[in-house]
């Protein structure tokens, strides 16, 4: 794996372009995500890298890239894979070892599911891999994490799958002393962060958790 960080658009919704925009770096490999080709242009940055079946991307604007020598890898339409588990197996392929995932959620229900699934894939597990737009991160925990971020911070914590065992907090409000946590249940829904740091351990299973920061709270 090569030091770095990739930041995949999706064709998702992206609340707020400032939030997105304070938590890019200069060196992050920008990757449009077929129709995430708007929030990349909206957010006035250039695409290093345009990668889908290109079917929400008018065709001026493909020659337009194209000819400004932007890498594109173009898929048929008709398909085993989304655009996004596509695009996250070529960056992992190129070694980036962070990739942060931007406009992930909202729009259509069965993309967001899938896109939040795809974090458990195990080929992901050496990497850290997280949806992010500025406002709320999304990441999986398999076998302990921290979290950083301010007092007041809502932290959610969810079972991916199956139970998850000897879950384990330090420093949210409501304290998890070895608990399990189980998909049907919510027990796991809205702790709060103490301070700029919180941990959680975990001993069997795959954990989501959601981190909502506390200055874009209403």
């Amino acid at each position: 794996m090569q030091p770095g960080r990739a930041v995949l658009f999706v064709n998702g919704e992206m609340p707020s372009a400032p939030a997105m925009r304070a938590i890019i770096r200069p060196d992050d490999l920008i990757v449009a995500v077929d129709g995430g080709l708007k929030h990349v242009q909206a957010l006035e940055l250039t695409p290093h890298w345009i990668i889908g079946d290109l079917d929400s991307v008018a065709p001026d604007e493909m020659d337009h890239w194209q000819s400004s020598g932007v890498k594109i890898d173009r898929y048929p339409v008709e398909k085993d894979e989304t655009d996004l588990e596509l695009a996250l197996q070529s960056v992992v392929r190129s070694g980036y070892d962070t990739i942060l995932i931007a406009a992930a959620t909202g729009g259509r229900l069965d993309h967001t599911l899938g896109n939040l699934n795809l974090l458990s894939d195990p080929r992901l597990q050496e990497f850290n891999v997280r949806l992010d737009d500025g406002q709320v991160e999304i990441f999986v925990i398999r076998t302990d994490a921290e979290i950083n971020g301010a007092a007041g911070d809502i932290v959610s914590l969810m079972p991916l799958g199956a139970a998850v065992e000897g879950v384990l907090t330090t420093d949210l409000k409501f304290p998890l002393r070895r608990e399990t946590l189980y998909p049907e249940k919510t027990r796991g829904i809205s702790n709060v962060m103490l301070g700029e740091h919180a941990r959680v351990e975990i001993t069997h299973g795959t954990l989501l958790c959601i981190h909502y920061r506390n200055q874009y709270l209403e």
